[in-house]
């Protein structure tokens, strides 16, 4: 099969818009505190941002984004490296460090490149990256682009680790890449043993904290709400979740940063984050660390909807951070189920093979009113009997 062949047999798409169950690709009209409008007029409770702070429409962010584009235009034109770089990167940079208590940042236009620009930066042919098995498709990526070899560990599951780390001989050439919070499920990972672990055996830690990060500890991350910021070494963050804009950073020592600066590709060969990205991420950090109650407030949402999802019969697995996936058990049931919520005025995220296990992966924002929440509940309770087939209490 050719490789347009390839592409003229994918009827899968095609199928599921013809049952009028396509969930992808859905146009909205404009967002506010915890809804959204659609083309066609419908408001619905948004249970699918990842906005967890509900930064990206707030007033003071927008404002930042704007007064940044109308300073510097549009975007740099190219890289940080040559001629893109802006004071506002490396105001970012700063704030980041000290905010997240590592000595050193380098941002990046995505978290995607952040992730690529760290593992594929110091890994290469020869070394070993360690790779939890539900680890995001961009660390998986940037794995396989480091020509290093990749060995999987069970997720979550330090024993399994440090079993394959103890057939290496020597763990100076080992990266072991995890994430902080997973996005499907919504669980956190084993933090502490999987420290242990590293120092026992010479391996270098990167934890990939896009949803920990803003969120966890007041907004510091996984390794701050474990207590082990200074035993991490490597942290790579994003900024289209909490930080409500788009961009990544890694942090790291002085030397690190410093290396990486002069050898990642993603970094040296792609043009430097937009003026506005980058001042609306800088803005949210900033009202982050003034207004810690957006935190606890996104943690006690999530909690509410966990166990209002509970007691309606659902499940909605290990999840202890705004992620709150509900099992739906095959294909045809998520897309049913999710389009019933939409008539109901409810968004979630329809999640199918191979990104996870057919399920709704739905969130929840520091910014939802009680009002919003108990809609979301009410259009999860109506979908139940009529496609999850989930009996009460079980």
């Amino acid at each position: 099969m050719s490789v347009i062949e390839k592409c003229t047999s994918y009827t899968r798409a095609r199928e599921a818009k013809a049952a009028g169950l396509y969930p992808y690709f859905l146009n909205f009209d404009g967002r506010d505190a915890g809804t959204a409008r659609m083309t066609d007029g419908r408001e619905v409770v948004m249970c699918g941002s990842n906005d967890y702070l509900g930064l990206s429409t707030d007033p003071r962010v927008v404002e930042a984004a704007a007064r940044a584009a109308h300073r510097h235009g549009a975007g740099c034109t190219g890289s940080r490296f040559l001629n893109g770089n802006l004071e506002l990167h490396d105001q970012l940079e700063r704030e980041l460090a000290q905010f997240f208590g590592k000595p050193a940042a380098l941002v990046l236009t995505t978290g995607y490149q952040a992730n690529l620009g760290a593992i594929a930066g110091l890994c290469g042919p020869g070394d070993i990256v360690f790779l939890d098995k539900e680890a995001h498709a961009s660390l998986i990526d940037a794995a396989r682009l480091s020509r290093a070899r990749i060995q999987w560990f069970a997720h979550n599951d330090a024993a399994d680790l440090e079993a394959k780390l103890a057939r290496v001989a020597g763990g100076s050439d080992c990266m072991v890449v995890v994430d902080g919070v997973y996005s499907m499920e919504g669980d956190l990972c084993p933090l502490p043993e999987l420290v242990d672990v590293c120092e026992k055996y010479g391996a270098t830690l990167l934890v990939d904290d896009a949803h920990g990060g803003g969120v966890l500890d007041k907004g510091r991350g996984t390794a701050s709400h474990f207590a082990l910021t200074d035993r991490v070494p490597l942290i790579t963050l994003t900024f289209s979740k909490a930080f409500g804009s788009i961009g990544g950073a890694v942090l790291g020592d002085e030397e690190v940063i410093d290396f990486l600066r002069h050898n990642a590709r993603s970094l040296m060969f792609s043009a430097s984050a937009s003026p506005s990205n980058t001042a609306a991420a800088l803005e949210s950090l900033r009202i982050l660390q003034n207004e810690p109650w957006r935190c606890s407030t996104v943690a006690d949402n999530a909690d509410f909807m966990r166990r209002e999802l509970t007691e309606l019969g659902y499940e909605v697995g290990d999840s202890r951070t705004p992620i709150v996936p509900v099992a739906t058990g095959d294909d045809i049931s998520t897309l049913l189920a999710w389009n019933l919520l939409i008539e109901q005025g409810v968004y979630v995220n329809a999640v199918l093979p191979p990104a996870a296990s057919p399920r709704l992966r739905t969130s929840y924002t520091a910014v939802q009113t009680e009002e919003q929440l108990a809609r979301a509940v009410e259009g999860f309770r109506a979908v139940r009997d009529r496609i999850l087939r989930v009996p009460v209490g079980a």
